[in-house]
């Protein structure tokens, strides 16, 4: 899912190349991904783009007339930008195409799956309806972002994707930073001594600019084509089995529905290995509690 480093190059380039201009069409190749019924498609076009702006994972064109148009990607919706007018939406992964007078945004999403939306709003007391009043990694304090950590107490993990605490985080980059912090996912917030708050302040704010340089760096002043949660380059997310970028030893991970948490039992955890849903659960009193013993049962398994 594009996190916020993703949706802001998205969000910059999209402001270059709309600002100014207007909406002429929108094509829908798929019905429902509207999800909106007022205001109509017709009473956003011929309306000049005001602006862009970021709502967490969602992002948002300020149109003339109090209107907004408002995307959320999801896990798997992308976004490109094509500078000839009326460009052909893809068939097979293409849902919809917004005609500007100085080029196509397409909206694409490789899944079967369908959760990507465009949802039309009228007026900022609408539009605040998306806001899940998170606060901003990048441009708090850290004393606001030690309130916004310790509000509840949730592991490390779901309480720095859940976006009513933290805006605009996600899977891959909350990977990244507990890594970078050294703590362990499943610790629970309320636990963490001082030191540790700060850490992971700093990994939050160092973790979020470093990708934001890496994805400017990578579009340049083109369009933002690798837009991915799997990238060169990341310490744990993605990289299970294979080498810790610090110590050495094998990521680790903990599955579950369509997602997993990638961590570092060395760096993160004491070289303890956290409980797998699945595979903990099928091998109850046969899973490896540490690392040591992970590599032992692996050895033995070869002989």
């Amino acid at each position: 899912m594009p996190e916020l480093p993703d949706v802001v190059v998205y969000l910059e380039r999209l402001e270059h190349k709309t600002r100014g201009a207007t909406l002429d069409g929108l094509r829908l190749a798929s019905p429902f991904v509207l999800r909106s019924f007022d205001p109509k498609p017709a009473e956003v076009l011929g309306k000049k783009v005001l602006g862009t702006r970021r709502m967490g994972k969602r992002l948002v064109l300020a149109l003339e007339g109090d209107l907004f148009v408002v995307i959320h990607l999801m896990i798997a919706g992308r976004l490109r930008f094509l500078d000839e007018p009326r460009a052909k939406i893809p068939g097979k992964v293409g849902l919809a195409a917004f005609d500007f007078s100085t080029g196509t945004l397409i909206l694409t999403e490789a899944s079967t799956k369908k959760r990507a939306s465009i949802h039309l709003v009228r007026g900022e007391e609408h539009l605040d309806a998306f806001h899940r009043r998170g606060a901003e990694p990048l441009e708090i304090s850290y004393a606001e972002f030690r309130e916004a950590l310790l509000r509840e107490n949730h592991t490390l993990k779901r309480t720095l994707t859940d976006p009513t605490l933290f805006s605009g985080i996600g899977n891959a980059y909350s990977d990244e930073i507990l890594h970078r912090a050294k703590l362990s996912p499943v610790t629970m917030s309320h636990k963490l001594k001082e030191e540790e708050i700060r850490a992971l302040h700093g990994a939050t704010f160092d973790t979020l600019t470093h990708w934001l340089d890496v994805l400017r760096a990578e579009s340049k002043d083109g369009w933002p084509e690798k837009v991915t949660a799997f990238r060169e380059g990341m310490a744990v997310h993605g990289r299970y089995g294979k080498p810790c970028p610090v110590c050495g030893d094998p990521v680790q991970r903990i599955a579950y529905a369509d997602n997993e948490t990638n961590y570092c039992a060395t760096c993160q955890t004491g070289g303890k290995l956290l409980a797998d849903r699945s595979l903990s659960t099928l091998m109850k009193k046969d899973w490896p509690k540490t690392l040591e013993e992970l590599e032992e049962r692996k050895a033995t398994l070869k002989k």
